[in-house]
């Protein structure tokens, strides 16, 4: 095809839309590249201190109804970075004016520092997985990735695709149709072909959305081998809590339009004004007397017997060697207490619920 740096349809549109409508995307990469610069280096190293993503004040609606409002965050490089929120919160138009897919209605969004809407260099530093996979069930696995690394200009395309299909435990299914392929396979795949051209940072939206859990456990083991040997920022598009909290290092809560929470996973998790105690006895038949002991106390917010322990929230967080006393003088023998964190669940359900009750 006359004028075509790699054969395919013609170069018709924006190719982070195209991806977006879940087509065979990227026909315009080779527009982005620039005179005498190689196909897989970037024109401009980032400065020190810009943050891989970057959100500030963002607001935007939708036929009069606000779905962001004054949405701020960052995300730094080399993070895994979950975006929480219920279905329908704004998550998904977050991603799409990051990628300058939308404009925002107000306030700012930079990836390394620049604005995807108008940075065509900057895009081919970006890879991005929304629900479909952008591939072609027609082709084998390796033909998927030839097609896009030659999209996307890949040096030594035949290495990087043989330690992709090596990441993503597929190498002995190369040669197979991707239409054969489970849908756990296929995801797989497609985070293969969103990090191909070895993106800085990659937007995956819902990447375990409508897997069962050996597949999801799949995926998420593969984000984590991807953000260590990669080296590259994750930004997490989820609403599965187990998987954010076991492979992400920060998390944002979006609820009710705003930002309700943004913090380090630990951090959210320790923070607390009231401390769970968990309570174990010498004699498990205690356990239902000694709640009620425990709901006698003044410290005492709430107890339960949660299986074979006592799970004891205390109103006063130093209140824990009276909990102890109290209960040692109420004739129970205590084998072992300690302390508690939250779980990212309950205090994502704690900022939704407040945000549907319009707080």
């Amino acid at each position: 095809m006359a004028g075509s740096c790699y054969p395919g349809p013609p170069v018709t549109q924006d190719p982070l839309l195209l991806q977006f409508r879940a087509e065979i995307y990227h026909y315009a990469l080779c527009r982005f590249r620039s005179p005498g610069i190689p196909d897989n280096r970037y024109p401009v190293p980032e400065a020190a201190g810009v943050s891989a993503v970057e959100v500030r004040g963002l607001s935007r609606s939708f036929d009069g109804r606000e779905i962001l409002r004054d949405v701020s965050f960052t995300v730094g490089h080399g993070e895994v970075f979950g975006y929480l929120g219920p279905n329908g919160a704004g998550k998904t138009t977050t991603i799409r004016i990051l990628l300058g897919l939308l404009a925002p209605g107000a306030g700012e969004v930079r990836v390394l520092g620049r604005d995807l809407a108008s940075d065509d260099d900057a895009r081919r530093r970006v890879g991005v997985l929304f629900e479909n996979n952008g591939l072609a069930d027609r082709m084998s696995a390796a033909g998927n990735l030839a097609y896009y690394a030659g999209l996307y200009g890949v040096d030594d395309p035949a290495e990087r695709i043989d330690e992709l299909l090596t990441l993503v435990d597929l190498a002995d299914r190369r040669d197979d149709l991707v239409g054969t392929f489970s849908t756990g396979m296929k995801r797989k795949l497609g985070i293969a072909r969103a990090i191909l051209h070895r993106p800085e940072v990659v937007f995956l939206d819902e990447p375990s959305s409508g897997l069962d859990p050996g597949a999801q456990r799949m995926v998420r083991d593969l984000i984590l081998e991807l953000s260590r040997r990669e080296e590259m920022t994750v930004f997490l598009n989820s609403h599965h809590l187990d998987e954010v909290q076991r492979i992400c290092s920060t998390v944002a809560i979006l609820a009710g339009g705003r930002i309700r929470a943004f913090d380090t996973v630990a951090n959210l998790t320790a923070a607390s004004d009231r401390l769970a105690v968990t309570v174990s006895l010498a004699d498990p038949g205690d356990r239902a007397h000694a709640c009620e002991t425990a709901m006698g106390l003044p410290f005492v917010a709430g107890c339960d017997v949660d299986g074979d322990v006592l799970l004891c929230t205390l109103a006063d967080p130093g209140a824990t060697p009276d909990l102890v006393a109290a209960l040692v003088g109420a004739g129970f023998r205590i084998e072992e207490v300690r302390r508690s964190s939250r779980s990212l669940e309950e205090i994502y359900l704690e900022h939704v619920d407040l945000a549907e009750g319009g707080a």
